[in-house]
Parts: structure tokens; sequence; C-alpha cells
């Protein structure tokens, strides 16, 4: 597998780049020759087959309606976005809110343009904690000195709000679990959960028929004891966290104004032009992208600057 390290050279090969990573256009040149291809990079939710196939449709849309190539990366965690995008790899980004606070945070110049919208029309999602349901933790307190399983340190659902939301109930992963293992991805998380690496797992969840986890079952990726597909019935939801706000899709401040009005246009026009290549994206669960900036997320970069301190107490 490529790390992040390798990942990024790729990128960096791949870019003819300015200081900043972007060439702007001479003037009277469209975007287009200036920008025979843009980059759109997402964080693996799922497999790469999977992304590819999700967005796919997507990228021929983005490339009709923009008039120039746009391809898909696949980046290998949320640091390799977000350092893509600070060295001007990556144009455009679809975040998750933690890792795009960490962004901010760090000085990526990068501006929020448009959020998912769910289908009863609210902006956002929560963190779970699944148990499996044959086993004897019913409450968290059940799970002292046993395993946890988080995702990424960048991960809003998978890691900065689950120790946000034990810390409200008083529990310090670190010193109340035995052990916290670190995933790598919300897939990884839930498959680790199956196979007894840890005993309750951390993950994203939207409602009862959408999340990662009924991705997940879908697409028979989890098995039952007994070897056959699992069902949402095998898993039980211990902890649900408040409501956490749907990540960004952000495009670099250095690309011309016009390219990022077409853009932004495109996005938001995205569910009228192609309705198939939208709905794709989630299953037909989403209403229309909406228009958002980076003010929204102010009270993400509280969040992880408070695990941020949280992790520094626990060394």
């Amino acid at each position: 597998m490529m790390d992040r390290r390798t990942l990024l050279a790729g990128l960096a090969a791949g870019t003819a780049a300015t200081a900043t990573g972007i060439r702007t256009p001479a003037r009277a040149q469209g975007y287009q020759q200036a920008f025979p291809e843009l980059v759109f990079a997402v964080i693996p939710a799922e497999n790469a087959g999977g992304v590819t196939g999700r967005f796919g449709p997507f990228m021929a849309y983005l490339s009709r309606q923009l008039g120039t190539k746009v391809t898909l990366r696949i980046a290998n965690d949320y640091a390799a976005l977000i350092e893509g995008q600070r060295a001007g790899n990556i144009h455009i980004g679809c975040y998750g809110p933690a890792s795009f606070a960490r962004a901010l945070l760090i000085g990526v110049k990068t501006t929020a343009f448009a959020i998912d919208v769910n289908n009863d029309g609210t902006k956002g999602y929560h963190s779970v904690f699944y148990v499996k349901a044959d086993s004897p933790y019913k409450t968290m307190q059940d799970l002292k000195g046993q395993a946890l399983g988080l995702v990424d340190p960048n991960s809003t659902s998978g890691y900065n709000m689950p120790l946000f939301a034990l810390n409200k109930i008083g529990i310090n992963a670190e010193q109340f679990f035995g052990k916290v293992l670190i995933t790598g991805s919300h897939e990884n998380a839930v498959l680790a959960l199956q196979q007894g690496t840890v005993q309750v797992a951390a993950n994203s969840w939207n409602a009862p028929d959408d999340s990662n986890l009924t991705r997940m079952l879908n697409k028979g990726m989890v098995k039952a004891a007994d070897g056959k597909p699992a069902t949402v019935d095998d898993f039980s939801i211990i902890l649900k966290s408040d409501l956490i706000i749907n990540g960004p899709t952000a495009y670099l401040n250095a690309l011309p104004d016009d390219l990022k009005s077409a853009i932004r246009t495109a996005w938001l026009d995205a569910a009228k032009n192609d309705k198939a290549a939208f709905d794709r994206l989630s299953d037909g669960k989403n209403q229309p992208f909406q228009a958002t900036d980076n003010a929204a997320y102010d009270d993400t970069i509280k969040l992880i600057t408070f695990v941020d301190r949280l992790r520094k107490q626990n060394g």
C-alpha cells in the first residue's frame, strides 16, 4: 500500500507548480487553458473500488461542466489531503469537518464552498460506538479495560468526537480502556470489531439505514459468527454523540475567481444537471448541495483544539 509520503511525492510530481503550487492564468486566457486538469481528492471512508464507483460519474459530470479534465485522487489518509492542498497539488478537496478544521489551523489556504445535505434537510451526522449485539457490553462502563477501535486522528466521527463524547461522561479513553487502536479507516474499525480485535468501535452514523456500517453490510463486507453475511441487528450502538456538521468541499484560494465560480456553480447545480451522478454519491440519500463557508467550522476548530489539549495531558 502506498504510504503518505509516497502519495504526496506522486501528487507533487504530477502538477506543475509555482511557490504556491498553482499556476495563475495569463491575461485574456481562460481557466481551461491555464488548468487543463484539476485534481479532486477524497478521503476513503470505504475501499478504493467503492470510492471510484461512487465518484466516477461525478468526475465525468464535472469535466463536462467545467470544460477541463477533473481527476479523482483517493488520498491515503486525512493528512495526505491536508498536505496535498497545502502544497497546491490538490485543487479541490472533499473533507471531513475535523480534517478541514485542522487544515485551517495549520494555515492551508483553502475555502469551503459546498456542504452535503441529508435527506431530511439536516446538515450533520453522528459519531457512534458500536459493540457486537451478542456481547455482554450494554453500557460504556461495561467496557472498562477492553479495547477501543478509533479511525484516524484527523477523523471527526472516528476520533475527535468520540474522545469528546467520552470526556463528557467522565471517561478518559487512554486511562479507561485496556488498549486504544487506531485502525486507519472507518471500514477497518468495523472489521476490527467484527473480528474481535476490539470490543467497541467508533464510526459515523446518519440514520438507521444510512451509515458506513450499512454501506458495508449492503456490500457483504461484514460476516456474522456463522460466516453468513451480517445484518444491522448484529451490532448495537451504546453511545451516540451530539450532531456533527457535515464536512465541506473546499477549493484552493489561489485558483482564479472565474474558475472558483464555475466550480461552485457546478457543485450547487449538480443534482439538477446530472441527477444520476449526484445520487450515486450518497446512494440517493442526500438533498442537493448547499453553499457554506469557513466560519461554519468554527465550532469544529474548538473541538479539535480541545482534543489536542486532551492528548497532551495524556502524554
